[in-house]
């Protein structure tokens, strides 16, 4: 967090458009890879310059190319420079703090969004910033790091002969989408069990850690939200665009995307009020034990107070107090302490108050 916000404070001063690196750096260097596909072919390769890239322009097929790590800036301004690329766009690409949003050019749409991954037993979330580059024939993906989120569809491309390798450029982005988005399911599953895991506990031992537990989870779901939310309205966009980028037979799937996305959304507001729930039976289990403890007491000080009181009368030094020179005075004493004591707990026991 703190290399993320020296990166952000470099940036103070620069004109609109100047192109750095800001936010936590998941990857030191940059990969390039590229998938050449059409109806009749699938080509893969690693493409060492950008402008190896330049050769599939010309050709009639789908060119997905795909950039893991934005450390080298270079790179991105290239992109830019070839394809004719806004520099704002090349900015936002760079800044990986970007609120999910759409954005519609002549020649081409650019989209940015989270991709959110569950990690670790007692659930946190791994944030990693996907932008695409949407053209004619091309696709850009820009992620922070390598991995395999993406292998569903490029197996996709590679081994079947269906519907992607039949469309166009934007059944691809919606492929992309498709696949990000889904993986908020297996968040939200990750979620549904820390939660009832929570509950267990909850119900069972509740202690001070279950509580700091409950308000780390709602804080992380705080966070979920503001990243996943603005998905609908980016897919509203896409769903609304005129651009001649986005095909009739296209804007079907991207609805269902934006299904998917509303269903996440109203799962991720409900457990968000389960969590509120949650503080308040804590905080309610607390103040019943802290009721318990004192009726306790309540019931012993009772008890005692008559004793207290017995005993302090007979234990003031009068010489003429009746009683004191009784031979069974002391042991007549003593009865009637204990006698008070259980006719005491007969009656609370009677009033249900034990």
């Amino acid at each position: 967090m703190s290399e993320s916000l020296h990166r952000t404070s470099e940036k103070t001063g620069l004109i609109p458009g100047s192109l750095i690196h800001v936010g936590e750096v998941l990857d030191t260097q940059s990969r390039i890879s590229l998938v050449d596909y059409s109806k009749e072919h699938v080509k893969e390769e690693q493409v060492e310059s950008i402008e190896d890239v330049l050769k599939y322009k010309d050709v009639q097929s789908i060119t997905w190319v795909i950039v893991e790590g934005l450390a080298e800036v270079h790179i991105v301004e290239k992109i830019g420079s070839l394809f004719g690329i806004h520099p704002l766009i090349l900015e936002d690409i760079l800044h990986t703090h970007q609120r999910p949003k759409f954005e519609e050019y002549e020649e081409y749409l650019y989209i940015v969004l989270k991709c959110l991954l569950p990690e670790g037993e007692n659930f946190s979330v791994s944030y990693e910033q996907i932008s695409l580059l949407v053209l004619k024939d091309f696709v850009f993906m820009f992620k922070e790091k390598s991995d395999e989120l993406l292998d569903p569809v490029m197996q996709q491309i590679k081994y079947s002969q269906g519907r992607i390798r039949h469309q166009n450029s934007d059944y691809l982005m919606y492929a992309i989408l498709d696949t990000i988005v889904d993986q908020n399911f297996l968040l939200i599953d990750a979620l549904d069990e820390r939660i009832l895991s929570l509950e267990d506990e909850l119900y069972s031992q509740p202690r001070q850690e279950t509580l700091y537990a409950i308000q780390r989870l709602k804080r992380e779901i705080i966070s979920i939200r503001k990243f996943v939310s603005p998905i609908r309205e980016l897919m509203a966009g896409l769903f609304r665009s005129d651009s001649g980028l986005i095909h009739e037979t296209t804007r079907a799937y991207l609805k269902d995307v934006s299904d998917h996305i509303i269903h996440i959304i109203e799962s991720i507001e409900s457990y968000r009020d389960v969590l509120s729930g949650m503080i308040e039976i804590y905080m309610s289990n607390v103040s019943n034990k802290m009721n318990e403890v004192m009726k306790v007491l309540t019931v012993f000080a009772s008890i005692f107070i008559p004793l207290t009181f017995l005993a302090g009368v007979y234990g003031m030094n009068f010489e003429y107090m009746p009683e004191l020179r009784w031979k069974w005075a002391y042991p007549a004493l003593w009865m009637v302490f204990i006698a008070i004591s259980i006719i005491s707990l007969v009656y609370f026991k009677r009033k249900k108050w034990l």
